[in-house]
């Protein structure tokens, strides 16, 4: 128990859960004291997948326990014991209580959260009620985090004022730098002659579907895991998801063998099918490591060393290595720079001022369109969906559908396990939406149907059929699609992207295109009857 004043209160968010972190750096057990705190407000902010809620609550226990075996003061404030309705709320009892000369914490990746915090601390600081020992005021310094391998003064520099950023030539910067699949003399050239395999890494399965998919570690809920499943049932029993098949690692310990697993049994074959989908496939050759990297239980550098050792010293397939590698130290690190570059503006881009509003299947799986079903029952039940579904089935129909980019910004925030706003948002609004116009994407990512039957076999068995433009059985994907083209059609074809897309537009029958123009306006008419 500490008995001199409080020198620093240094608060740990949920997805700081970092053995390393900054905060820590100069912690003092016997003038500072740590704080962690559960609040209701981030799983209701948005409507919190209860696999999500789950994740972050389990991994803050089992943190805040390594804390403690370590003999570090934690004052970790629960829900069943506290009932914090913000993490505003919790920051300001535990500053009335310890009386801290000065709040300490890592900058958050949400800047929702800093706000709120930010407010707090000055609501506190200038409250006439409150007698500060010695009239020292307490203030919020937030550090640096050095999880990150960019920092976010570094990517400024690189992105200059630039109005167009590249994620590929930002990504060869970092792989100088890092000297990461390089090789020459000064280390500047990559390794197998190409920076980006990407072009090897797009295959479909086939009819034959695939073969000898590795099957997933199982990390078995421990007490403290299940306890935190039963209050999520308790406190969220309205939230999507099914919490009977919870398996991500809630610990570094989990998080480690979780990526030894993904190295030895996946990566091996990752590469050539990363962006194929098939029936009753949830995970395939994945990492599933992106929750532990966003929950800092992992560093990413260390990711990067073990895929680069795997192809070195094993042998590994190198499009495989590259292409993961290419997720970690290039879209991962390129993703946050855009977030705190870009907002607020980021937060409200709606650069074709779509306003549909998001379909009620999007919540419930219950949809007549199978890709979209397998791809939201996936979600739904595991908290997760490969890139590919992300992008190019459940963001492309958002895009196509004209749905208003905060309410699907707002849902996947809300139902994937990695899930934090410094990466979600800008690869929603940004990638898979293009809300933001192509600030660092050329075009926006569209297709027909076909591309879902190329990469899948989702086509199989549904209700619509993908080669179908017209007519009942039209698949929204395809109509859609086109109608899209035809909306945009004079700006689509001075971008050398989509040039080819506007000339297939073009060939079509003006009648079959007036067609194409009523069925689409049936169907955005009427979202969730699709």
């Amino acid at each position: 128990m500490r008995k001199i004043p409080c020198r620093h209160l240094v608060l740990i968010l949920g997805d700081q859960l970092d053995e390393a972190s900054s905060a820590l750096e100069g912690f003092d057990p016997l003038q500072d004291q740590l704080l962690m705190v559960e609040a209701l407000e981030e799983s209701t902010h948005v409507w919190s997948h209860k696999v999500r809620t789950t994740l972050f609550l389990s991994g803050m226990r089992h943190f805040a326990k390594s804390l403690e075996q370590r003999c570090l003061p934690v004052d970790y404030r629960a829900l069943e014991t506290h009932g914090d309705a913000t993490l505003a709320a919790g920051l300001t009892a535990a500053v009335l209580q310890h009386r801290p000369q000065q709040v300490l914490g890592v900058e958050p990746g949400d800047l929702r959260v800093r706000a709120s915090l930010d407010d707090a601390i000055k609501l506190i600081a200038d409250s006439a009620c409150i007698d500060w020992a010695g009239g020292l005021k307490p203030s919020i310094n937030w550090l640096e985090d050095k999880h990150f391998l960019c920092s976010l003064s570094q990517f400024r520099k690189w992105a200059g004022k630039s109005a167009s950023l590249r994620m590929e030539f930002f990504y060869r910067t970092m792989r100088k730098q890092y000297k990461v699949l390089v090789e020459g003399r000064d280390g500047d050239q990559p390794v197998g002659g190409k920076w980006n395999f990407d072009a090897e890494n797009r295959k479909g399965f086939g009819k034959a579907g695939p073969k000898n998919v590795p099957a997933p570690l199982i990390f078995q809920p421990d007490s403290i895991t299940q306890d935190v499943m039963a209050l999520v049932e308790q406190k969220f029993p309205g939230h999507p998801g099914d919490l009977s098949r919870f398996n991500w690692p809630v610990t570094r310990a989990q998080a480690l063998t979780a990526l030894d697993d993904f190295i030895e049994n996946r990566l091996p074959h990752f590469g050539a099918h990363q962006d194929a989908m098939w029936t009753g496939m949830d995970f395939g050759w994945h990492a599933l490591l992106s929750s532990s990297l966003n929950l800092k239980l992992l560093n990413p550098l260390e990711v990067v060393h073990a895929a680069e050792k795997a192809w070195k010293e094993h042998d590994a397939d190198l499009p495989s290595v590259e292409g993961f590698i290419r997720q970690i130290l290039g879209w991962r690190e390129f993703m946050r720079g855009v977030y705190f570059l870009d907002m607020p503006e980021l937060k409200t881009a709606n650069h074709f001022g779509h306003e549909n509003a998001l379909p009620a299947w999007y919540w419930t799986g219950e949809t007549k369109m199978n890709c979209m079903k397998q791809c939201l029952q996936q979600t739904l039940t595991n908290g997760y969906s490969h890139h590919i579904q992300r992008l190019m089935v459940t963001g492309m129909f958002g895009v196509t559908a004209q749905i208003r980019p905060q309410q699907l910004c707002d849902w996947y925030l809300a139902v994937y396990v990695d899930a934090v706003e410094w990466v979600e948002l800008p690869n929603t609004a940004g990638m898979a939406l293009f809300a933001n116009g192509g600030r660092f994407t050329s075009k926006p990512y569209v297709a027909s149907g076909a591309y879902v039957k190329r990469m899948s076999n989702y086509c199989s068995g549904c209700s619509y059929e993908p080669e179908t433009r017209v007519g009942t059985t039209a698949c929204p994907m395809t109509t859609l699609y086109w109608n899209f083209l035809d909306q945009h059609e004079s700006a689509f074809a001075d971008n050398p992207r989509t040039a080819l897309m506007v000339k297939n537009l073009q060939r079509m029958a003006p009648a079959l295109r007036g067609e194409v123009r009523a069925r689409a306006s049936a169907m955005l008419a009427d979202l969730d009857a699709l």
